[in-house]
């Protein structure tokens, strides 16, 4: 008995060597979301996280944190790429200060339906967008979410006019390119953090936001906000980056299962979008929100936008012909 006894020790331990030396050791990945359960980040993590797991047979499992409890958005991008944060789910706009050339992605009216969106981000000018963020950023893309687009909510009065917004304090993230795409409709906006905006609505610091249905509906702003606006400027991207040091730290096996649950929960996120946000929509009706179009078909916003906005980033999305390349591939107008 004492022989078999030291045999299965010896047997034990051997075993738990090997499972540590041939890369496959068990491990709980970290991933920091900036909304909150509900939403298109909580969905298209969950599927993240179903997915890895079953290409790991369960050996590596994710856990996923709401709300911003691991830092503000942009503050994630910074753990990421210095390699104390494995995941995050984030809104686009949040990794343009570190990886200029996905601004592209967030300048006004450049995404005008989620196939647009879809053709991007999974084309030839996504995978260059993704080579982009791993030099410049540290952190790699592995999978888009799609949010919808970014409709202006308010607490003051229905908006359907640029000269609607004239007396709005407007919450935006810390983004030049929407800065800007305020500033072309006569709005002076207030940068701030995500995780701040909810208290700052709640206590009349800010008066509007703009953000998708679903993380309208995620996050409650119903019960701070009245009025919505179908605006159409900047269709939300939220993709899935991992930290390029975590990643080449994983055996191949382990980064072949990442990219593929990154394909998975790409694919998911387009379904997911179509199927929830008319449901989502029409909850935020009963719940009491009121929603306008823009007046004139939003020629007046759309006008403003690209006319003032487009041409002060040709330069730090990579030139007019990087532009000019993706609306090539959308079948859209080129500028001069």
């Amino acid at each position: 008995m004492k022989f078999a006894g030291k045999l299965a020790a010896t047997l034990g331990l051997a075993f738990a060597l090997l499972f540590t030396a041939g890369g496959v050791s068990a491990k709980n990945f970290k991933m920091a979301l900036g909304d909150a359960a509900g939403g298109t980040q909580d969905a298209a993590g969950k599927k993240f996280a179903e997915e890895f797991e079953a290409r790991t047979g369960g050996k590596h499992k994710i856990k996923m944190f709401h709300n911003g409890q691991l830092g503000s958005e942009q503050d994630t991008v910074n753990d990421a790429a210095m390699g104390t944060l494995d995941f995050s789910v984030l809104a686009i706009n949040n990794i343009t200060p570190f990886s200029p050339t996905v601004g592209m992605l967030t300048l006004p009216y450049m995404i005008l339906s989620l196939d647009e969106a879809v053709k991007l981000t999974q084309g030839d000018i996504g995978k260059e967008l993704v080579e982009n963020t791993i030099r410049d950023a540290g952190v790699r893309i592995v999978a888009w979410s799609y949010a919808g687009y970014r409709v202006l909510s308010n607490s003051k009065h229905p908006v359907r006019t640029v000269a609607d917004l004239k007396d709005l304090v407007v919450r935006v993230p810390k983004n030049e390119i929407m800065i800007d795409t305020y500033n072309s409709w006569g709005n002076n906006p207030t940068p701030m953090a995500w995780s701040e905006t909810f208290t700052a609505l709640q206590q009349g610091v800010v008066d509007a936001q703009d953000t998708p249905y679903i993380t309208i509906h995620a996050m409650k702003f119903y019960e701070v906000q009245k009025y919505i606006t179908n605006l159409r400027y900047l269709f939300l991207l939220e993709p899935i980056i991992i930290s390029e040091s975590v990643f080449q730290d994983q055996k191949p096996e382990v980064q072949k299962a990442i990219l593929e649950a990154g394909e998975a929960a790409t694919k998911f996120s387009a379904g997911y979008l179509a199927d929830t946000e008319k449901r989502l929509k029409a909850d935020l009706v009963a719940r009491g929100m009121v929603i306008d179009d823009p007046a004139d078909n939003e020629k007046e916003w759309i006008d403003a936008a690209t006319s003032k906005v487009w041409p002060k980033f040709y330069k730090s999305i990579g030139g007019k012909d990087k532009l000019n390349a993706a609306l090539k591939s959308l079948g859209r107008p080129t500028v001069d």
